[in-house]
Parts: structure tokens; C-alpha cells; sequence
């Protein structure tokens, strides 16, 4: 037995440094420090640091064998540096610390979540991973929670895709017997409908998500997307023509069509997203204007995230074919990417000189596209061609962050001049006034030079 014991002792001696470096190794798996931005949060200091606090809090749960997790940690401690002092940024290594991911329903990594007002609510955050990407999301959540401390309201929760608070139930339309064909069954647009019971627990779960998710939509889409619920105990009429047997049950309605089910999550952002998207399948592309005048540019690029102006050729240059041609591209682009729910605008090269100058396109190498970020004052320019597929290529980088931006000239939106609308017809020169010479007298000796 003394044999045996001195014999592990030997061992022990012979392996402490390979585990004196294992325990190191685990010991630096985290992957902030003290010296970055980022609040390490676990289950020690959570309560004081986050729930207990008045600020916004952007807190990604991640584990450390996750790539996806190693990939983000970069953009997060820059995200963390540039959002110091204006919104915390925290992070919960999940893995380590299974309960509060547990807590807040963290299934994957990484899972971001934004804390807002209502700390016991907190959002999914939906939006890109690059840095830039997710100060906005934060900054959108710091906005929301500005304007609802304006109106007196406190104790919401915020939207992280930038629209709506923690919402009103007098956004969700109550569905009965009486009004559900007219309301739904006979409106052109689309609905999302509840069937929900009273008793129920998960119904009880999902009426402020629904209520949020309501305001959100009816603000994004302009309201032609409406969220309905019905009380399937009292109109049960309704609930056996569709054949509820739980609660909830949620539905899609469009019109001329079955109603399907609603096969996507029940938080907020599960139901906006699933929202927007039925929303841009089923309405048309964007309207492509004409820049008119200041109101025409000014409400454009103030409705949208971003507005995309084309600077035509003159009309003498191309003729209306050549025009209709190009416009017609754009049109195909709103299109496609309809679903970005972007502003559309042209104007004819000359009329717009001060719009031209801000966007460095200076006079020459007509057709030219910009997009304006106005929220911003920054923009980008078109490098390729005015094709399908140069502008695809455009769009496509912008929409995922890529590309080169800078500042609108003068950091606001130019001066506009009010013109007239494209008849739509080809160009004509101008015509030069024709004199009447017959009254004039005219000298004999013109031009003879007198000695």
C-alpha cells in the first residue's frame, strides 16, 4: 500500500504541470476581461447590475466553444466601446452558468437580448452581428425607451427591430361572431387571428407579446397588416368553423385563399417577423416618384431606412424609350427587394444640381444611384453598372453592411427645386425666336467701306 501511494504521489508530481496548464486553459476560456468594455454578468451580480437598473442593457448569453460566439467577439467589444456611458453591453457565458440562460429561454449561442424598461421582459434582439448593426439595434431600444418615458409611460418593455413599445391591447382587434367576415374574410389585406380561451396559461403568456407585436406591425406596415383574437369560448361559432381544439391557435388570414397556420415563434419579434414577411410577399413594390419637390425627398427618405435615388440622363439624351428603359430597372429593383421596405426616387440629370453635389456625382457619368441613410446623413454611391445586376450587387452589400459610405454634403438634405412632372414623351429642343426683319431699314453701303 506505501508502494501504491508513493507511486501516485510520482505520478501526481509528474503530471501537476499538464494540469496546472489544463486549469489555466479553463481559466482564460471567458472571453472578455477587466480591461475591455464588456460587463462579465453572472448570476452573482445580474440582479443588481441588470434588473435593478435604469439603464438599457444589450446582453449577449454565449458559450465559449461556440464559433459563431468566437466570431462575434470582436464586433461585441467594439459594439461595448462605442455604446460607453449611452447603453450598458454586457455578456453571460451561458455555458458556464446554465440557470439564467435557462431563465431567459436561451437555446442557442450566441442569443442576444435587449433589457429595457421592463426588465422582466426583455427582447429578442433580431437584427445583423457587425457592430454597426447592433448600435443601432440599441440605439433603437435607447429611443423607444426615451419616448415612452415622454408620454408618461414606464415599466414597457422595447421592440429591438425599431418600431413600437411594449404595445396596447387596443392595437389587437377583437374579433366576434358578428364582425369576423366583414372585418377579415372581406378586407384585402392581410390578418394574423388569435383563438385564445381565458383560462388559458399560454394564452395569458402570449397577450402582451400579441399586443406588442400589434403595434409594431400596424406602425410598419403602414396598417395593412392587422393582428386580430378571438374569444373561442364565447364565439364558438367561429372557433368550430376553423377548427380550433387548442389555445392559442393562430391563423393566417388572406383573402381569396384557406386560412393556414401560423407556424413561427410566439415572442415579439417572432410574430413581427413573420408579420413583415407576409406583408412584402403580399403587397406591391414600392412607389417609384419623381423628385417634384423638398416634400417629395424629405418624406421619402424620413419614412424609410433607406431611400434610393437614380440621377437619369436629360430626356434629349435618351428619349422616352431610353428613359422608360432605366425606370423600368428600377422598378424591377423595388421589386426585389421589397421586403427592405426602402424609398424609390429619380430625377432628371441638371435638376437637382445641389442634390448632385451632395452626393458627389457632380455633373457627369449619367445614369448615377446613390442610397441615403437620412436618420444618418450618410450615403453610398453606385460603383457598377445601372443594370439588374450591378444594382443587385448595390443593394445586396448595403443590405448586409458591406460597401463604403460617406457624409451627405452639408450633413443635411439639400436644398430641392420644384419642377414639373415627366409628360412621358420624348424631349424637344428649345425653339429659338424667329425676327422679323421687314421694318428693318437696312443701308445700301452695309459692309462697304468708305474711303
Amino acid at each position: 500500500a506505501l508502494r501504491e501511494t508513493r507511486n501516485w504521489r510520482g505520478l501526481l508530481s509528474y503530471f501537476q504541470p499538464v494540469l496546472l496548464g489544463c486549469s489555466l486553459v479553463f481559466m482564460v476560456q471567458g472571453f472578455y476581461s477587466a480591461s475591455d468594455d464588456v460587463v462579465e454578468l453572472n448570476p452573482s451580480n445580474f440582479n443588481q447590475e441588470v434588473l435593478q437598473s435604469d439603464s438599457v442593457w444589450l446582453i449577449e448569453f454565449y458559450a465559449p466553444w461556440c464559433g459563431h460566439c468566437q466570431s462575434l467577439t470582436a464586433d461585441w467589444k467594439k459594439t461595448a466601446t462605442a455604446l460607453k456611458g449611452i447603453v450598458k453591453v454586457g455578456a453571460v457565458d451561458a455555458d458556464q452558468h446554465k440557470s439564467l440562460g435557462g431563465q431567459y429561454s436561451v437555446r442557442g449561442f450566441p442569443t442576444i437580448k435587449i433589457f429595457g424598461a421592463n426588465k422582466n421582459k426583455p427582447d429578442d434582439y433580431q437584427g445583423g452581428r457587425s457592430s454597426q448593426a447592433i448600435v443601432d439595434g440599441a440605439l433603437n431600444a435607447l429611443q423607444t425607451l426615451v419616448k415612452d418615458r415622454m408620454s408618461g409611460r414606464s415599466g414597457g418593455s422595447d421592440y429591438s427591430g425599431g418600431g413600437g413599445g411594449s404595445g396596447s391591447k387596443k392595437d389587437v382587434v377583437e374579433l366576434t361572431d358578428d364582425n369576423f367576415d366583414r372585418l377579415v374574410l372581406n378586407s384585402d389585406e392581410v390578418w394574423l387571428v388569435e383563438f385564445f380561451a381565458p383560462w388559458c396559461g399560454h394564452c395569458k403568456s402570449l397577450e402582451p407579446e400579441w399586443a406588442a407585436a400589434a403595434s409594431a406591425v400596424k406602425e410598419q406596415t403602414k396598417d395593412k397588416v392587422h393582428l386580430g383574437a378571438v374569444d373561442a369560448t364565447v364565439h364558438q361559432g367561429l372557433a368550430s368553423r376553423y377548427g380550433i381544439r387548442g389555445f392559442p391557435t393562430i391563423k393566417i388570414f388572406k383573402k381569396g385563399e384557406e386560412p393556414e397556420d401560423y407556424q413561427g415563434g410566439r415572442t415579439r419579434g417572432d410574430i413581427i417577423a413573420g408579420a413583415l414577411d407576409l406583408f412584402s410577399d403580399n403587397a406591391a413594390p414600392p412607389e417609384l416618384l419623381e423628385i417634384l419637390n423638398a416634400d417629395v425627398l424629405k418624406k421619402t427618405c424620413d419614412d424609410y431606412q433607406l431611400c434610393v435615388i437614380a440621377v437619369l440622363p436629360h430626356i434629349l439624351d435618351t428619349g422616352a424609350a431610353g428613359r422608360n428603359g432605366y425606370l423600368e430597372v428600377m422598378m424591377k429593383m423595388a421589386e426585389k427587394y421589397k421586403k427592405k421596405m426602402w424609398g424609390w426616387l429619380w430625377t432628371e440629370a441638371g435638376a437637382q444640381m445641389e442634390l448632385e453635389a451632395s452626393l458627389g456625382i457632380g455633373g457627369f457619368g449619367y445614369p448615377a444611384m446613390a442610397a441615403i441613410n437620412a436618420r444618418k446623413m450618410k450615403f453610398a454611391l453606385l460603383k457598377g453598372s445601372f443594370s439588374e445586376t450591378g444594382i443587385h450587387e448595390f443593394l445586396r452589400d448595403l443590405s448586409v453592411g458591406r460597401g463604403s459610405t460617406a457624409t451627405v454634403g452639408g450633413g443635411a438634405l439639400p436644398i430641392i427645386n420644384s419642377v414639373e412632372a415627366w409628360d412621358g414623351k420624348d424631349g424637344e429642343l428649345p425653339v429659338e425666336d424667329d425676327y422679323d426683319l421687314s421694318d428693318v431699314d437696312l443701308d445700301d453701303n452695309f459692309g462697304k467701306d468708305e474711303l
